[in-house]
């Protein structure tokens, strides 16, 4: 697909059909996912990739599915083809920048921002464009209202303590939606996102 269509079509989808989608499709979207950047190619980026419906389901309780379900909304987070719960470890990148090619007077560097963050939203990203790509459609459910709910997510996952999950993809053929009432607010006038040469 033409990378212009391609992001014309990109938006957060809530409602799925729930047939399964093909492995090879997801094993296309883990690939290209593994494209993101890292910082010094710390590689701290991970994914979880759910097909089992009741795993599926478990996980969606952890972003208090229930909940919203109880006040109207469709069960989004379980009822998908799959889902793809991105994680990152702030460890790897302080263990990558702790090593002789990037130390900075024989020390890791004092980190003006945490890259980890940046280079997870990356990978969501890319999980999102490949995934519109492949025909489907692609959401995103985070972050865990509660301890409760991440320690749900990272048990039923056996997600390792150093690393944290960012948020629930679920992934699908899409149905029709509703669109989100946020888009009333109105886009940023393009003349107010970009600056050239100054603020």
């Amino acid at each position: 697909m033409d990378f212009v269509d391609l992001l014309k079509k990109r938006r957060m989808v809530r409602r799925f059909k729930t047939d399964p989608v093909p492995r090879e499709s997801l094993e296309r979207i883990a690939r290209a996912a593994k494209r993101a950047p890292s910082a010094g190619f710390s590689q701290g980026q991970r994914l979880v990739i759910v097909t089992d419906p009741a795993i599926m389901a478990r996980v969606a309780q952890g972003a208090d599915e229930d909940d919203y379900a109880d006040i109207g909304y469709y069960r989004w987070v379980s009822q998908c083809g799959a889902q793809f719960v991105p994680c990152v470890s702030e460890r790897l990148y302080h263990e990558r920048y702790q090593q002789p090619d990037k130390l900075e007077e024989g020390k890791e560097l004092t980190w003006p921002v945490p890259y980890w963050w940046m280079d997870i939203g990356c990978t969501v990203m890319l999980i999102i464009l490949a995934a519109i790509d492949e025909g489907l459609a692609c959401g995103f459910a985070g972050p865990f209202p509660h301890p409760k709910g991440m320690n749900l997510i990272r048990s039923t996952l056996r997600i390792p303590e150093h690393f944290t999950p960012v948020g629930i993809m679920p992934i699908g053929y899409p149905l029709p939606d509703t669109p989100s009432p946020s888009l009333k607010r109105g886009a940023v006038k393009p003349e107010d996102f970009v600056r050239w040469n100054a603020w």
